[in-house]
């Protein structure tokens, strides 16, 4: 069975910036309200329109960092950041189909 999962993340070029960001959503009152306006002011990725919402990817279809965060991360929570090509990845997880 194909894994799959519905996630939103912010991709910035900086790791302090990375850092700064997760302190500011994780003390923030409502952090994934919080998150999706980080998302829309600092992503460099085209879905930080979208408050960073990827919709639903399988797990082959990201790189192998962010997948693997994705499938370790608590639901509904914004972790720390990942390290990929890209950049660093602020993620926060929807939901998964296991």
């Amino acid at each position: 069975m194909v894994k799959r999962a519905h996630a939103s993340h912010i991709l910035i070029a900086s790791k302090a910036q990375a850092t700064q960001l997760v302190e500011k959503i994780s003390s923030a009152r409502k952090p994934f309200k919080e998150f999706k306006k980080m998302a829309r002011k600092h992503s460099s990725c085209p879905s930080g329109q979208k408050g960073g919402d990827l919709g639903w990817f399988h797990d082959k279809q990201m790189v192998k960092e962010f997948s693997e965060a994705v499938w370790n991360q608590e639901l509904k929570e914004v972790g720390s950041f990942i390290k990929s090509g890209f950049g660093y990845h602020i993620i926060y997880v929807h939901e998964r189909d296991e």
